[in-house]
């Protein structure tokens, strides 16, 4: 099995046997998790190449 470095997704299995994703920063702290479980390993695959493509979206804030 391969070194874990952070930053990194983590992509793991719920009881019920859906993948869901958690996003480790780079101190390995858990920082994010994906807000749904899929039931395909690829729909989960698929969403965290989505996250990593939209690094560069710009970011909104309230004043």
């Amino acid at each position: 099995m391969a070194q874990v470095t952070y930053p990194c997704y983590w992509q793991k299995k719920d009881a019920s046997g859906h993948w869901y994703w958690i996003y480790y920063a780079s101190n390995g702290k858990a920082i994010a998790r994906s807000s749904e479980s899929y039931v395909a390993y690829d729909d989960c695959q698929r969403s965290v190449e989505i996250l990593k493509a939209s690094s560069l979206s710009a970011v909104f804030y309230d004043n």
